[in-house]
């Protein structure tokens, strides 16, 4: 079997998710947005896709570098062709990101799996098909009723764990919102969500990125008396010292990294240096599924748990091929938008969760997704 072809779509689909000016996620009106789909297909007719971003495959990259590498190659030879996509990074001239490296490697199980008739979670070699959920919140805001006040938090949570989930985790308040970021309120939130759900739910947050050492400090010493389970990125992660300090001076786990870039390399400086308790990875933050399988394999050699960051196919498989991952990032969640309404390019969830908190994985071949090719090929951007 050899590849024969690398195919990209952009397309637009409707959602209620805008982003504001430093990239964060919120409800507002109904409006029309571009998605991207890359597909790899072998001279068999067994294709392989990746939702992404459309800047991360646009024309240059795919003609420059990725159908260099993949092309006439063998799409089970997965290992190779992500050695030498990366071997091209520093050739690029810093061009070819971490996160088209990940919708190739994503692409390469999905074409694996559906080829073999096989879900990819499965050609991994499963841990489990159903995995525990946690609610991961929208940040904070400034709308009426939304997530603009403590209370506006503990009555979101009140319903999230009437859904089902077992897990919070709080993204809070962080600029453009006009007053923040501020520790005091975060921990306002925290504890109205706390007083909220009682002590049996685990609660975490993800709290402004480039707190300083004493504000994430007194975030994390707050936490601790809140019973959280982990404090996420409270502070600029090019830092790994900070985050070494900061362990060293919390009981709360520190978890990390997730934006700082290195791969499974910069993990394994992670673990080293002590800047975290618990890893992070996901398959769009480290190149791909497989370098983030050696990732959660790093951890659970040193004993740690390794958690997933982010939604989508790709991360609900590593989440179900892992020992010691507890929990599958399901959001982002906000009082105005319904999760479970799903995507007009999917004919299904991909992340389905049921009434005790789990999401199960699928049967489909591949990464499992019930993708709409009528639709995305119905609304193709020119």
């Amino acid at each position: 079997m050899r590849i024969v072809d690398v195919k990209t779509r952009v397309f637009l689909h409707t959602t209620r998710r805008h982003q504001d000016s430093a990239g964060h996620g919120h409800p507002g009106p109904p409006h029309r947005v571009r998605q991207g789909l890359l597909t790899l297909v072998a001279d068999d007719g067994s294709q392989g896709h990746c939702f992404t971003p459309p800047e991360t495959i646009r024309p240059h990259l795919i003609e420059t570098f990725v159908k260099k590498v993949v092309l006439g190659q063998d799409p089970f030879d997965r290992e190779r062709l992500w050695q030498e996509l990366a071997h091209w990074q520093r050739g690029s001239s810093a061009q070819l990101t971490d996160r088209t490296l990940g919708a190739v490697d994503v692409a390469l199980w999905d074409l694996a799996g559906r080829a073999l008739g096989v879900p990819v979670y499965k050609l991994i070699g499963a841990y489990r098909d159903k995995v525990p959920a946690y609610g991961s919140t929208m940040c904070g805001d400034e709308l009426e009723g939304g997530l603009a006040t403590p209370e506006d938090y503990g009555r979101f949570a009140e319903k999230l764990v009437a859904r089902g989930y077992k897990g919070i985790k709080l993204h809070t308040w962080m600029p453009p919102v006009s007053w923040a970021p501020d520790v005091r309120m975060d921990l306002k939130a925290c504890a109205a969500v706390r007083e909220a759900v009682g002590p049996d739910i685990a609660l975490m947050i993800d709290a402004f990125h480039w707190y300083s050492r004493s504000e994430a400090l007194e975030l994390g010493k707050g936490l601790e008396k809140l019973g959280f389970a982990w404090i996420e990125e409270p502070m600029d992660e090019q830092s790994m010292a900070s985050y070494a300090w900061l362990a060293e001076n919390l009981d709360i786990d520190v978890l990390g990294p997730e934006s700082a870039a290195g791969k499974h390399w910069s993990r394994a400086d992670w673990i080293k240096a002590g800047a975290c308790d618990i890893l992070r990875t996901g398959a769009h933050d480290v190149g791909g599924i497989s370098p983030a399988l050696k990732s959660i394999h790093l951890a659970e050699s040193f004993g740690m748990n390794c958690e997933i960051h982010g939604n989508g196919a790709p991360n609900l498989v590593l989440a179900a091929v892992s020992r010691n991952t507890k929990w599958y990032e399901r959001g982002l969640l906000h009082p105005f938008i319904e999760y479970d309404d799903g995507f007009e390019y999917l004919n299904s969830l991909a992340d389905p969760m049921d009434a005790d908190g789990f999401v199960h994985l699928s049967d489909r071949p591949g990464m499992g997704e019930d993708i709409n090719f009528d639709f995305i090929n119905d609304n193709l951007v020119a």
